[in-house]
């Protein structure tokens, strides 16, 4: 089957763009100007209108799995208040009556403008229900809250005691339903699991929403259970089946070395992969949690909270063990770091397992938030890819200073000098902690402002990055970190045809109008999966 797009403004490379393209099957074959694509035969052809192509996004880091489990949870993420979010509970219970349990997610104290800017505790989700467990999420899902019945469940007291996490207590020495990193897993499982189907449905629902957005290739960390089985089996099946084409690439957490080491003797030896849509992909770890919930693991104390540096969700030997662990098996890590102490021993441990070798698995960082300039030169010349998500900068950039002080401040989020410096970056969302919209996020990272158009300027505005390396780094720079920088990632001959016809030109309109951006056609493999009626 032969293909020929005409009448587009296909992106090349940075300031390189051609008119036409052919495709055959799945494959660009030639990229060019009208009279020299348009002297080949093809079985159809398409005119474009002059509407500009970019290659098929890819995002770097996300949970899929978790947007469609989110697109049937009780949204909190617009909530301005504690009472707001009481009220939201009730109306969902009331709107689903016969639920065993209610969960939800996306709650900010830091977006709160009623009433007290705090973490949800036990006494706030048991006005909603003392019935059923209530287990709400921070958006960063790096802080979990239960209601009084949800503890009761699990047996959690003041004994109660989770490695690399807090159960934390109150005033009068027993929980207080607040429950963060690795305890975060605990409390969740108050909810009861969903079947097989249901989980299903949802991922298919979600992939249908990431395709309507552009994207074409996702790496996702779906595996966050010690039962992983299940899910590594689920998203086999969906892809053994062809259910979608969405190409997907794995990052599979495990904390634990015994439960690393049971998927080193189970789906790491029996697994199938075809390494086009469905990829064997990285070992994801959490070094600590979130700058928003004061779990980032800090060199020095919070300047607004001088009596915590944050948590360690992994010690560094247990890091060092893992990492140690994954090279000796030929595979990637990729490391969940935001504060600089954090991002410090992901460093240290890198570089120890490299043995004097420049990073030959592309062992790599995810967040990378807060930064200082040592540490910035020492990722680039360790070559350790950073995947970094510019949307946090819409939350981030109000608390930032307050949380770290403004020298900090000022080289975090260091996008534009990471880049500078040398070092390979890629952008993705963290879906759902972000929604997965790659508009929002190339707007953040050109603009530095939020997305409510502040602050004037943009915040510390020489980390602004031009278009077109933005535009880079969603497709070539994530291609990059999973070894297939050589395939996709770009509209040149022999590459894979992923492609986005989008509404406007990404390359000329005003800065602030690159939010608003959609998709219009998506490709993936030189079929339209996805045309905006």
């Amino acid at each position: 089957m032969k293909t020929i797009l005409k009448n587009g403004k296909f992106y090349v490379e940075k300031n390189v763009f051609k008119e036409a393209v052919l495709i055959e099957d799945d494959i660009i074959k030639q990229v060019g100007s009208h009279e020299d694509i348009l002297k080949n035969s093809a079985d159809k052809i398409i005119d474009l209108d002059g509407k500009t192509v970019i290659p098929g996004l890819n995002d770097s880091h996300m949970h899929i799995s978790l947007v469609g489990d989110a697109m049937t949870s009780c949204n909190l993420t617009f909530a301005k208040s504690i009472d707001e979010i009481i009220s939201i509970g009730k109306n969902f219970i009331r709107l689903n009556p016969g639920l065993k349990a209610l969960k939800g997610r996306g709650w900010n104290q830091d977006n709160f403008q009623e009433g007290e800017k705090r973490n949800l505790n036990r006494f706030d989700l048991d006005k909603i229900s003392t019935d059923i467990p209530v287990v709400f999420e921070r958006v960063c899902s790096h802080i979990v809250s239960g209601n009084t019945k949800a503890l009761e469940v699990l047996g959690v007291d003041e004994n109660t005691f989770v490695d690399g996490g807090v159960v934390e207590l109150g005033p009068d020495g027993k929980p207080n339903g607040v429950f963060n990193e690795n305890a975060t897993r605990l409390i969740k499982e108050a909810i009861p699991k969903k079947e097989i189907q249901d989980k299903e449905n949802e991922f298919l629902k979600a992939v249908s929403y990431a395709v309507s957005m552009g994207l074409t290739s996702i790496q996702s960390c779906d595996i966050m259970e010690s039962d992983f089985q299940i899910m590594f089996d689920l998203i086999s099946s969906i892809y053994k089946n062809k259910k979608t084409k969405l190409r997907y690439s794995h990052q599979f957490n495990f904390q634990k070395i015994e439960d690393f080491e049971k998927y080193l003797d189970t789906e790491f030896k029996t697994g199938v992969y075809d390494e086009k849509y469905l990829s064997r992909g990285a070992l994801k770890l959490f070094k600590d949690g979130s700058l928003g919930g004061r779990t980032a693991l800090m060199i020095n104390p919070y300047f607004d909270a001088p009596d915590t540096k944050g948590v360690a969700a992994l010690s560094d030997e247990q890091l060092n063990n893992l990492c140690d662990l994954a090279s000796k098996n030929n595979i990637r890590v990729v490391t969940h770091a935001i504060g600089d102490g954090a991002v410090e021993s992901v460093i240290n441990a890198y570089e120890k397992t490299m043995k004097g070798l420049k990073n030959p698995l592309r062992h790599g960082i995810v967040h990378c938030q807060i930064t200082s300039m040592e540490q910035l030169r020492r990722i680039a010349n360790l070559n350790i890819p950073v995947m970094y998500q510019p949307i946090f900068l819409d939350c981030d950039l109000k608390v930032v200073e307050s949380r770290v002080g403004k020298e900090l401040a000022s080289t975090s989020y260091a996008f534009n000098t990471l880049k500078n410096l040398g070092a390979a970056i890629s952008f993705g969302t963290d879906s759902p902690v972000e929604d997965l919209n790659p508009f929002n996020n190339i707007y953040c990272a050109v603009t530095r402002q939020g997305m409510d158009l502040k602050p004037e300027g943009g915040f510390n505005p020489v980390e602004k990055m031009d278009v077109c390396d933005c535009v880079d780094a969603y497709t070539i720079g994530s291609a990059f970190n999973e070894f297939k920088e050589f395939s996709k990632g770009r509209i040149k001959e022999g590459f894979l045809a992923d492609l986005v016809v989008i509404d406007r030109d990404i390359f000329t309109v005003d800065h602030n109008e690159i939010k608003d951006i959609r998709a219009e056609k998506t490709m993936i493999g030189g079929e339209f999966v996805f045309e905006r009626s």
